[in-house]
C-alpha cells in the first residue's frame, strides 16, 4: 500500500507546481520547488499537521527556488539540490532572478550526486541528473510508488526548454532517451510547469520519444 500523498499548489510568478510529499502514516513531509510564498507553504503544513523534513530542488531557476531561503528559516528544513546545480543558483544570471524578478541567489544545505539513494521523512527515492534544462537539473525517483517528480526536464507531451544558460538540446535528449523514457511505463509523472502524465503516455505522444 502506497504510503506516499502527492499534493501539489501553483505559485510564483510563472505558474510552477510546488508539490508536498506527505508520508502518510508519519505526517512528514517534502516541499520541492517552493516558488515563491514561503509563509503560504510554511503555513499549509502547519494547518495539516504536517512536519516540514526537507526542501528539495529540481533545478536552479528562480521560480522554482524563490521562496526556499525563507521557508528554510521558518521551518528549519534543509535545502538539497544536485552537485552540479550549485553555480546556478550562486549566479543571478543564471538563475534568471536578475532578468525575471529581484537578484536572488541559494547556497543549499547539501549536494546530491547522480544514483544517490535517499530517505527522507521516511521516503525512499533516487536522484537522477538530467542535465539539459539547466546543467545540473535532476528528477527524483520515488521507485516503490512509481512517481517521477520531472522538474522542468520532462513534460506532457513535451520537454524543458534548452536555450538559456547551462541548456543544452543535445544533452535533454540524452537525458530523456536514456534515462527517463527507460523507467516503467506506469511511472507517473509529476513536472514542474502543467498537467501530470506517465512515461507510457510519453513514450507515444512525445516528439522526444525514441
Amino acid at each position: 500500500m502506497s504510503k506516499l500523498d502527492v499534493q501539489y499548489r501553483v505559485l510564483g510568478a510563472i505558474g510552477t507546481n510546488v508539490y508536498f510529499l506527505i508520508n502518510k502514516e508519519t505526517h512528514e513531509g517534502i516541499v520541492v520547488d517552493p516558488a515563491d510564498n514561503a509563509q503560504y507553504i510554511a503555513d499549509q503544513f502547519r494547518l495539516r499537521g504536517y512536519t516540514m523534513k526537507a526542501i528539495l530542488l529540481t533545478h536552479g531557476h528562480f521560480d522554482h527556488f524563490y521562496g526556499a531561503s525563507e521557508l528554510r528559516e521558518l521551518t528549519g528544513a534543509p535545502v538539497y539540490a544536485y552537485k552540479d546545480e550549485a553555480q546556478v543558483l550562486a549566479d543571478t544570471y543564471y538563475n534568471r532572478s536578475a532578468v525575471w524578478a529581484e537578484p536572488r541567489t541559494l547556497k543549499p544545505d547539501h549536494l546530491f550526486d547522480d544514483g544517490e539513494e535517499c530517505e527522507l521523512a521516511g521516503l525512499k527515492f533516487r536522484v537522477l541528473h538530467t542535465p539539459g534544462h539547466t546543467v545540473g537539473s535532476c528528477c527524483f525517483y520515488f521507485e516503490d510508488e512509481d512517481v517521477l517528480i520531472a522538474g522542468d526536464t520532462l513534460f506532457f507531451e513535451s520537454y524543458g526548454r534548452t536555450d538559456l544558460g547551462t541548456g543544452s538540446s543535445a544533452a535533454i535528449m540524452r537525458s530523456l532517451r536514456d534515462v527517463l523514457f527507460k523507467l516503467p511505463p506506469e511511472t507517473v509523472v509529476y513536472p514542474g510547469h502543467g498537467d501530470f502524465t506517465s512515461i507510457e503516455h510519453e513514450l507515444e505522444y512525445n516528439p522526444a520519444a525514441p
